[in-house]
């Protein structure tokens, strides 16, 4: 059972099994437009969790207002965005655009049904990962580890009464 302690002033603990350790990092898990599926989303969302991170899950339909809106609000380090209704051209872009006018400066990492012609426009607009089904979660989190520069000292305990979450 892991539970959250401590607010955004104080810094945020992760409470596991073997005592107190810093979450890995905030990921916003959204998932955009009007699609309804969102099977993907939970799945990566929960993998998010059990691998150390605090998880922000917004549910489905959510607008790229909202979604820069949590984000910024939320402080996250990494926003997933999942769309399977093929208005990923339009949506994600700006979801891009509002989270840079937000001052929102993390990663964004995509998932769904994006055919191949897209991504390279999706990349350049400023998506840094893309992920398809079939996708190994391995590689998922494998990959945004490495956006967002995590090593083996993450999971390190402390002391719950001094440590806070770095600050940006």
């Amino acid at each position: 059972m892991t539970s959250t302690v401590g607010d955004s002033s104080a810094g945020v603990l992760r409470r596991g099994a073997s005592g107190y350790r810093r979450p890995r990092g905030r990921a916003l898990v959204a998932k955009l437009g009007l699609d309804g599926h969102d099977r993907g989303a939970k799945l990566v969302a929960l993998s998010l969790r059990d691998a150390g991170y605090e998880v922000i899950y917004t549910g489905i339909r959510q607008t790229p207002e909202a979604i820069a809106s949590i984000a910024a609000a939320e402080d996250v380090d990494l926003v997933g965005l999942s769309i399977l209704s093929g208005a990923h051209g339009l949506l994600v872009p700006a979801v891009l655009e509002l989270l840079r006018g937000a001052d929102v400066d993390v990663p964004v990492v995509l998932g769904g049904i994006i055919p191949v012609a897209d991504r390279d426009a999706l990349l350049a607009a400023g998506v840094a990962e893309i992920f398809g089904p079939g996708d190994p979660m391995e590689k998922i989190l494998a990959s945004i580890a490495r956006l967002l520069s995590i090593g083996d000292d993450t999971d390190s305990h402390v002391d719950p009464g001094t440590e806070t979450r770095p600050a940006r």
